[in-house]
C-alpha cells in the first residue's frame, strides 16, 4: 500500500465467523500487524488451567494477567503465540482452552489489563485486530470497523473442519458450544458482542475467505483515498 498513513482496522464477530483468518490475511496483504485478541485470552486461560486458578475469580485472573508475558509473532495465516517464552500456538486451540477463554474474558478486571496492552500495541496504527469488542471497547476510534457474522450452523461446520473431529456427535456438540458461547458473549454486562454503531456488517455465510478479505481491503483503500485523494 503506497500511502504512508496506516490505519487501525477492527474486525469483530462471533465464534466461527472467520475473523481470525480474515484478519491474518488482511494484515499480510496490507503489510500491517495482526493483533489477535482471542489468542491473548486463550493464552491467559491456558495458564489459569495449568496453575489451577479458578476461572470465576476475577481478581486472581487479573493478577495472573499482570504477571504473564504474551507475545504474538506473525506466522503464515495466523500468529505464533508465546506464553512466558513457550510456544502454545497449538495448545490454545484445544477445546478445554476454548471454553476456559470464554469464561476468563468476561471478567472486567481481566479485560482492563488486556485492553491496555492491546491499545499500547496499536497506538501507532498499522494494525488489524479481531475479537468481540474491538470496534466498541478496544479501539472505538478505529478508522475501519467491520462486523463479520454467519449462520450458526455454518460457523459450527467451519470449526469442525478446523479440528480432527468428524462425527455427527462432534458436530452437535460444537453447535451447542457455539450457541452457548454466543449467549455468553452477547449478554455479558462488560463489552457485550454487538456491532459498533459505525461498523460495516458482512454476512459471510455464502462468502469465501478471499471474498471477505477483498471486501475489507476495499474498505481500507476507500478510507485512505478519502483522506488522501489522488
Amino acid at each position: 500500500m503506497s500511502q504512508s498513513r496506516k490505519l487501525v482496522v477492527a474486525i469483530d464477530g462471533p465464534a466461527g465467523s472467520g475473523k481470525s483468518t480474515i484478519a491474518a490475511r488482511l494484515a499480510k496483504k496490507l503489510g500491517y500487524v495482526n493483533l489477535e485478541s482471542g489468542a491473548m485470552y486463550r493464552a491467559l486461560a491456558l495458564k489459569a488451567l495449568e496453575m489451577d486458578v479458578p476461572l470465576d475469580d476475577g481478581e486472581d485472573l487479573r493478577n495472573l494477567a499482570l504477571s504473564s508475558t504474551i507475545v504474538l509473532e506473525p506466522a503464515g495465516d495466523g500468529n505464533r503465540v508465546q506464553l512466558d517464552g513457550r510456544d502454545v500456538s497449538q495448545r490454545i486451540r484445544e477445546a478445554d482452552v476454548t471454553v476456559a477463554a470464554s469464561r476468563v474474558s468476561v471478567h472486567p478486571r481481566v479485560r482492563q489489563v488486556m485492553v491496555a496492552r492491546q491499545r499500547a500495541l496499536g497506538r501507532k496504527g498499522g494494525v488489524v485486530m479481531e475479537g468481540r469488542d474491538i470496534g466498541t471497547a478496544v479501539f472505538p476510534d478505529a478508522e475501519v470497523k467491520v462486523f463479520v457474522d454467519a449462520d450458526p450452523g455454518v460457523r459450527a461446520e467451519r470449526r469442525l473442519r478446523q479440528t480432527a473431529l468428524k462425527s455427527p456427535r462432534d458436530a452437535r456438540r460444537l453447535r451447542s458450544e457455539i450457541a452457548a458461547r454466543d449467549e455468553r458473549d452477547r449478554t455479558r454486562r462488560n463489552s457485550p458482542l454487538v456491532p459498533a454503531a459505525d461498523a460495516i456488517t458482512l454476512d459471510t455465510t455464502d462468502m469465501s475467505i478471499d471474498d471477505v478479505v477483498a471486501a475489507v481491503y476495499r474498505l481500507v483503500q476507500e478510507k485512505l483515498e478519502t483522506e488522501h485523494p489522488a
